[in-house]
């Protein structure tokens, strides 16, 4: 095989790595009408945490989010909506911070979408249980690497970001160490 060939092929298969869309009829990521918008760059801000952007780093940037059901799938993170948490800057929907005990939530841009559901409450399920929480803030997939994003990544497409009062009514403990629960919600 030529260099040329060999060449090609690898530039080939890192762009299915990176971008697993590209692939067709592999899977459910093929009906999913939400792909990536863009790249954004880690743009060398010399800030370092274990869950900052790593730098010369480049993330998923979307627009969108996958379509809402009544049992829409979404992996939940924890945040720290509190000042100085993780979050970042006050919540998008009121400015303000919020307490831990506190049944809050964040979504990813197309589920926060422009705002329309601020204040509004979803009904969150996981570990055999149900939770309501406000929404109150953005988890914004296009932005990120900046010190009103915390210096975190854009979020993924599919992300309910929650407080602890969440995971505890869920009854999922130690969300610390466990990061991500996959679950389902709803508009309530």
């Amino acid at each position: 095989m030529s260099t040329t060939s060999l060449l090609m092929l690898a530039l080939a298969g890192l762009l299915l790595v990176t971008f697993p869309s590209l692939c067709v009829g592999t899977g459910p990521h093929n009906l999913d009408k939400c792909q990536p918008s863009g790249t954004l760059q880690e743009p060398g801000t010399g800030h370092t945490c274990g869950e900052c952007c790593k730098p010369g780093h480049f993330y998923l940037t979307y627009r969108c989010s996958p379509e809402v059901t009544k049992h829409t799938k979404a992996i939940m993170t924890l945040n720290d909506f509190s000042e100085g948490g993780d979050g970042g800057d006050p919540s998008e929907c009121d400015g303000k911070y919020h307490k831990n005990t506190e049944r809050v939530v964040a979504l990813s841009t197309g589920w926060y979408h422009k705002g329309k559901r601020c204040h509004r409450h979803i009904r969150i399920h996981g570990n055999g249980r149900s939770v309501l929480a406000k929404v109150v803030d953005e988890c914004d997939t296009l932005h990120g690497c900046d010190k009103p994003h915390a210096f975190q990544p854009p979020c993924r497409r599919n992300i309910v970001d929650a407080s602890k009062a969440v995971w505890d009514a869920l009854g999922i403990r130690h969300a610390e160490e466990i990061g991500e629960y996959h679950i389902t919600w709803s508009d309530a």
